[in-house]
């Protein structure tokens, strides 16, 4: 094997409304059951607060509302996914909520097709590509580091930091 890196291939799914997203399992340490959240005065309105995850604080971040999609409804499927995010070269962990995880799917770079060119509304530009599954479904791949813009993880730290003490 080479000192080059591996390319992770597998892919964990989950819902968000009707559309299914993924997201490299490499991003993913953990998925976690529905627990009580914490809230935090004066979070944005993405953030529904913080859990203890083996003694640490981990902020959760409502996914759908990061989407611009209505809030999360809780059901018996809803979990959060515990991801790791870079930015700046500065390692942050971080709940995302979702309606339910799929699958951990098997997808080769070729199979990857090009992100839709949508214009600006839509931010696209945290989209990597789209999986065709079967006929008619397509899966929406995510690159989880640009989900989170620098602002977002500022206030997700010094929320996190404050809850601590």
């Amino acid at each position: 094997m080479s000192a080059e890196k591996m390319e992770i291939n597998s892919y964990l799914s989950f819902k968000l409304g009707d559309e299914v997203y993924a997201a490299n399992v490499s991003k993913v340490l953990n998925i976690l059951e529905m627990t009580k959240i914490t809230k935090v005065p004066k979070a944005p309105e993405y953030m529904k607060g913080v859990i203890n995850l083996r003694g640490s604080v981990l902020p959760v971040v409502d996914t759908r509302i990061k989407f611009g999609m209505t809030p999360t409804e809780y059901t018996t499927n809803t979990c959060i996914l515990v991801l790791e995010i870079e930015i700046d070269n500065d390692s942050l962990h971080v709940g995302g909520l979702v309606d339910s995880v799929q699958e951990v799917l098997e997808i080769e770079k070729n199979q990857i097709l090009p992100p839709p060119n949508i214009g600006n509304k839509f931010k696209s530009q945290f989209i990597t590509g789209m999986y065709k599954m079967g006929d008619d479904q397509f899966i929406m791949i995510l690159d989880m580091d640009k989900i989170f813009t620098i602002d977002d993880l500022l206030a997700l730290k010094d929320n996190a930091d404050v809850s601590v003490s």
